[in-house]
């Protein structure tokens, strides 16, 4: 029964995560939700950098925080290993749709785009980053990485299979190919209004930390086959003639570690 419920968990987790995922489309893009990082009437800018800066500082603190090997090994003492990951998931989803709901716009146009080749250009970069983000995500194992494929191996009563290394198709021409879809999105407006050029700046800054934060954790854990990866392969911008030259780019239970 207790495996039963496990299961559940994990696909309720999933089901709150693909709700915030989606949403999180049509908030940045400004795209059919009931709000968008532009909705509403602009109040206080000092008002809303507090919130906002507040909001996303939360997020930051709980992606990150939850995702470091010490909290992990501190938190299972409470949490059955099987569902940690899922509860991870559900937490930073669950902070993501907070953000959402309490978002303060914050006026201002930084850029307009007008002209018609020049909008569709960025609606086509703002898709593709989407989509590289979420296709990433099956490169190196969906159901692992949103802990689907732990809470079905735990209701089988099989081990989780030791991590090993290896380099999926985008993962051999960058090493953050999910983080370098982030960046895509939320820079690719179309319109860049004041609220919009915080989220943007503030999520970079985020993501230029996290990545430094999961890379030590990666190297602790994987020694030198790391190293030899970040020394073969850029962070973000592919270069040519770089990429990996062996099978050893990390897989889902890396980001599982760091994420």
């Amino acid at each position: 029964m207790r495996k039963m419920l496990a299961l559940v968990y994990g696909l309720v987790a999933y089901a709150v995560f693909f709700v915030a995922f989606v949403y999180a489309v049509g908030f940045i893009g400004g795209l059919v939700v009931p709000k968008g990082i532009d909705s509403g009437p602009a109040g206080s800018t000092g008002r809303a950098l507090i919130v906002d800066g507040l909001l996303l500082t939360l997020f930051a603190v709980q992606h990150s925080g939850m995702a470091r090997r010490g909290f992990k090994r501190w938190w299972t003492r409470f949490i059955p290993e099987p569902i940690e990951r899922s509860t991870y998931v559900l937490v930073a989803s669950l902070v993501l749709l907070m953000l959402f709901a309490l978002w303060q716009p914050i006026g201002g146009v930084v850029w307009r785009v007008t002209s018609r080749t020049g909008v569709a250009v960025l609606w086509g970069l703002f898709a593709l980053g989407w989509a590289v983000v979420f296709l990433s995500t099956f490169m190196i194992g969906h159901a692992d990485l949103f802990g689907l494929r732990q809470v079905w191996l735990h209701l089988r009563g099989q081990p989780h299979p030791a991590e090993h290394f290896r380099t999926p198709l985008l993962y051999r021409v960058v090493r953050h190919p999910i983080m370098l879809g982030f960046l895509i999105a939320f820079w690719a407006a179309p319109v860049m209004s004041g609220g919009h050029l915080l989220f943007s700046i503030a999520t970079t800054g985020y993501i230029l930390l996290a990545v430094q934060l999961e890379e030590r954790d990666l190297v602790a854990r994987h020694g030198e086959a790391y190293r030899q990866y970040r020394h073969e392969v850029p962070a973000f911008v592919p270069i040519p003639g770089r990429s990996a030259s062996g099978d050893h780019a990390p897989d889902a239970a890396r980001l599982g570690a760091a994420r």
